[in-house]
């Protein structure tokens, strides 16, 4: 599984792969398929904009070296980014990988392009669980790629076993100056939502500026907001409590093992994130081959064993160790299910009001 000096390993291939600059935008190549589900290409490039901390940098490789297809890879820290940054036109990918509720927006406005399955085969080991989701529900325009649950993480030489238990915890005044708050507004205002016993995906204005009072009021206790940086955080005792995904949590146990974490009472979020090419990418076919390889046995395994989050693949959960494939919080039974809430998405003036209360609850003092 994943270790220090993999880590290590992996930012530094990183450095190197993003050496690439991503406007330098290559003629895409026609595909065949090979007997294994691989794409046997003639070369060209693919421009990937993925989460940071979220492949085994490897896997990059040894798509290269069985396609001749050179990946420029960059990477962001929320969806919100990546959206920002998309929808401005800042720069130009192929591939993007982003969550269930950012996809529905950016099929709704028409940022996506259709993909040909045909050019995808792996996606046969999907678990059918996850095909024709809610926020594609023609499974027209994504292909999952990791999938998970949000939580709490905890220092357990910091924090009372008493106060567990709730999403009260990152309220609890107790530890002011020691909880860190996610940095974007759909999981911010979620998780204040759920405390509140209301919807993530409610569309009822009242209850979304109420969320927002409760986040204002929580302001002056956290220690500050953040996505990545929680890494440095919680692994450091830096912070005493954080939210942030499962697979990243057992990341962080891995370097720092007086680490817990919880589903809280009132429930959570259960969040896909897919691979989606946008539209009009030059480069679609080389970009149906990057996610066709990325569904294939190995660079999924290897993609689940360095970054801990739960794989869509059948056939790599198959070969996980059985203490990870049984492991209730990664592959939750129906009891865990059952407090879980998905994200849908949000028509456009409920996503104006979450972009108006963000910027409220940014610039109150």
């Amino acid at each position: 599984m994943k270790k220090t000096l993999a880590l290590m390993l992996s930012l530094a291939m990183a450095a190197s792969l993003l050496s690439g600059c991503v406007s330098s935008r290559g003629e895409s190549d026609s595909a065949d398929s090979s007997s294994d589900g691989t794409q046997q290409t003639s070369g060209g490039v693919v421009n990937v904009y993925n989460w940071g901390e979220y492949i085994d940098m490897s896997v990059l490789e040894d798509f290269e070296a069985a396609t001749g297809i050179h990946v420029n890879y960059q990477m962001y820290d929320s969806n919100e980014t990546m959206y920002g940054k998309i929808a401005g036109g800042g720069a130009d990918y192929d591939v993007v990988i982003p969550s269930d509720y950012m996809i529905a927006r950016m099929i709704e406005e028409d940022m996506l392009e259709p993909l040909n399955f045909d050019n995808i085969p792996n996606f046969a080991d999907i678990d059918p669980e996850l095909k024709n989701p809610e926020y594609d529900p023609e499974n027209l325009y994504s292909v999952p790629y990791m999938w998970g649950l949000m939580g709490v993480i905890y220092n357990k030489t910091m924090v009372d076993e008493a106060d567990l238990g709730s999403w009260d915890l990152m309220w609890n005044e107790k530890y002011a100056d020691d909880i860190v708050m996610i940095d974007n507004s759909r999981d911010a205002i979620g998780i204040a939502l759920k405390r509140l016993g209301y919807s993530y995906n409610t569309t009822d204005t009242a209850q979304i500026t109420e969320a927002v009072d409760t986040l204002v009021q929580q302001k002056p206790i956290l220690q500050g907001y953040a996505m990545d940086e929680i890494f440095g955080k919680m692994e450091g005792a830096n912070a005493a409590i954080g939210t942030y995904y499962y697979g990243d949590y057992l990341t962080m146990l891995e370097n720092n093992p007086d680490l817990g974490f919880y589903i809280p009472e009132e429930g959570t979020n259960i969040y896909v994130d897919a691979m989606c090419i946008l539209k009009d990418a030059p480069n679609k076919e080389n970009a149906e081959a990057f996610i066709n390889y990325m569904c294939s046995t190995e660079a999924g395994l290897k993609n689940c064993e360095e970054i801990w989050y739960s794989t869509p693949l059948l056939s790599v959960r198959e070969e996980l160790d059985p203490e990870v494939a049984n492991d209730p919080l990664a592959y939750p039974d129906s009891s865990i299910m059952a407090q879980c809430e998905s994200y849908a998405g949000l028509p456009q003036n409920i996503l104006d009001l979450y972009d108006s209360e963000w910027t409220r609850l940014k610039s109150a003092n």
